[in-house]
């Protein structure tokens, strides 16, 4: 941990579920209600980084948070990409898109090709606690099956 990387100072976003190697955080990314990451706890830069079992184990982690936006939410589809250009901290972004949104089809960080929609976006908001709960309960129950 450093002091000066922001992602070992504090959690990076809302805090939906911490384990003892990574954890998963909402991002509060303007027009986009269903923008989370996964995000490794320790400095890593890259995905090789990481041993075979920890690559495993964070790909689980990002499918299990896939699958439950999906049932959830419904999206139109589901973006995953690891950036991680600023920080040292290995980190999948994994986003439900909707038709509806500002940029669909184009990617988040592409200009909008249409206004965002307020109403539709609020109407997210209301899922999130029992969405944010099955995410917390599946990562709980992925790790309790996976050995140390």
């Amino acid at each position: 941990m450093t002091h000066d990387c922001p992602l070992c100072r504090e959690d990076g976003g809302a805090l939906i579920w911490r384990g003892a190697r990574l954890r998963v955080i909402r991002a509060d990314e303007a027009g986009f209600p269903a923008f989370y990451r996964v995000v490794w706890n320790a400095h890593a830069a890259e995905f090789s980084d990481l041993t075979v079992a920890e690559r495993q184990h964070c790909m689980d982690a990002v499918a299990v948070v896939e699958q439950v936006l999906r049932e959830h939410l419904v999206p139109t589809k589901v973006n995953l990409a690891a950036l991680g250009n600023m920080v040292p901290h290995l980190h999948w972004h994994v986003i439900a898109r909707f038709g509806w949104d500002s940029h669909f089809p184009a990617p988040v960080w592409a200009s909008p090709i249409r206004q965002r929609s307020p109403e539709r976006e609020s109407a997210l908001e209301v899922l999130r606690p029992p969405l944010h709960a099955a995410i917390a309960h599946r990562l709980r129950k992925l790790v309790e099956r996976r050995p140390t």
